[in-house]
């Protein structure tokens, strides 16, 4: 079943061109990377499938929903589906880690203390981080705030998440362990991952679909 599928779509950015022609699909369970320079589209791809970026032209489906014919009011239906983690993070720096989580619940809908905290505990102990959910952001290294970023991004058990550029501001030793809990989430069967990269080494180690957005173009690499 294809959770993406993108047919000569067309992306704009204040007029100006930013992709053209792109079609592909991503199928349920598959680890894909999206690779080029800065730049290039790569973070400018992925914000049209949360409806963040419109599409200028062309046809576009994610998880069933129309992006071209979107209405605002299902656009928060959309993203509870699809999980997002961010290279800068983008934690709330005055609550604890098991406040930022407790918020995205409250925010989607989880009205049940019980459940919430029990949702929590489960997405901490899988990124590694279940002793750590008392602390605030600043008081966690830069790895271990980004496997918050990822728990958080798997609380409502998405069917997709869009990494961009998940290792950029990490060390390689911890960008490898990032890489290893994500590709540990396409593995464990279901979810997809797109990961925006230019991080080849990563790939090499832990290898999926590569897209590579160049010229204002997406190809597949073999």
């Amino acid at each position: 079943m294809a959770l993406i599928d993108y047919k000569n779509v067309e992306i704009l950015r204040r007029d100006y061109l930013v992709l053209k022609d792109v079609s592909f699909k991503v199928n349920e369970g598959e680890l894909v990377y999206i690779v080029g320079k800065v730049g290039s589209g790569k973070s400018s791809l992925l914000k049209t499938m949360y409806a963040d970026v419109p599409i200028a032209s062309g046809e576009a489906e994610v998880l069933d929903y129309d992006l071209t014919h979107l209405k605002r009011r299902q656009v928060p239906a959309l993203r509870r589906r699809i999980g997002v983690v961010f290279q800068d993070f983008q934690l709330l720096t005055d609550r604890s880690v098991e406040d930022n989580l407790d918020f995205v619940l409250r925010a989607t809908g989880m009205s049940s203390r019980e459940e919430r905290a029990g949702r929590i505990h489960d997405v901490l102990n899988t990124v590694g981080m279940a002793n750590k959910s008392y602390k605030m952001p600043h008081e966690l290294s830069g790895g271990e705030q980004q496997r918050v970023v990822i728990a958080r991004a798997m609380l409502n058990t998405p069917s997709l998440i869009l990494a961009d550029e998940p290792t950029g501001n990490l060390d390689p030793e911890t960008g490898e362990s990032i890489f290893a809990l994500l590709n540990s989430i396409v593995a464990s069967g279901g979810t997809s991952v797109l990961i925006a990269t230019h991080n080849h080494s990563l790939i090499d180690r832990y290898p999926g679909r590569v897209l590579l957005v160049e010229d204002h173009l997406l190809s597949e690499l073999p």
